[in-house]
């Protein structure tokens, strides 16, 4: 098995992955630094990657590896923190999460992205422009979410199929999150924020739906 350690923007290296090679990058890695990589772990039959950083981190190497057809790679993720990804996937954090990703056995489990091909890890928030109130119809496959004017509407991840779920995030009262394959929003705008990165762009639609191919998640 080849395993190499990605490191995003100097987070410290749990013992676990010390002995393990590494190349570091950016917060948001550069692609370059992955292809890099590419030739090295697809000289190997399981080819892993350790992914040590931010649900942003995450997202830009599956979006990559999405896009250049190469969902065949292992990956473990190894957040510092707790992060909305590292509770959707279970990986845990720091050292614990780094001994999951060199021990661990990779699994298929659902790749979400959206409609501009970015791949989701953790979380997306949708809002209005300038953080006001979001207007719009959102249905999760067939189910609506809601109709008119809401706070924010969230998206995120499952490790289980269907593959996303979506709420509407209510003052005092218990989110009701609704399961499917796909959840779309028709708006007069809308800004997203995906894994904590604002798209700058007002959007009059959004889509996050289950990838035809999942990926390899090692925990």
């Amino acid at each position: 098995m080849s395993t190499h350690v990605l490191c995003c923007d100097g987070a410290p290296v749990p013992i676990a992955l010390a002995s393990l090679p590494i190349s570091q990058t950016t917060a948001i890695p550069d692609t370059s630094v992955i292809d890099e990589l590419l030739p090295v772990l697809a000289a190997d039959s399981l080819p892993r990657l350790i992914v040590l950083g931010d649900d942003a981190a995450l997202a830009s190497v599956l979006t990559h590896l999405m896009r250049t057809e190469r969902l065949h790679v292992e990956i473990g993720y190894v957040p510092v923190d707790k992060t909305y990804g590292s509770r959707a996937y279970q990986t845990g954090t720091g050292n614990a999460a780094a001994k999951r990703a060199v021990e661990g056995r990779a699994s298929e489990v659902p790749l979400i992205r959206d409609d501009t091909g970015t791949v989701l890890v953790g979380r997306a928030v949708i809002t209005g422009p300038g953080g006001e109130k979001l207007e719009g119809e959102a249905y999760v496959d067939d189910a609506q979410l809601f109709s008119g004017k809401v706070n924010a509407m969230l998206v995120s991840p499952t490790l289980e199929l269907p593959g996303v779920r979506a709420a509407v995030p209510r003052f005092l009262r218990r989110r009701h999150w609704l399961a499917g394959r796909a959840a779309q929003l028709g708006t007069p705008g809308a800004v997203v924020t995906r894994d904590g990165i604002a798209n700058e762009r007002i959007l009059p639609r959004s889509s996050f739906y289950r990838h035809h191919e999942n990926w390899l998640l090692v925990r």
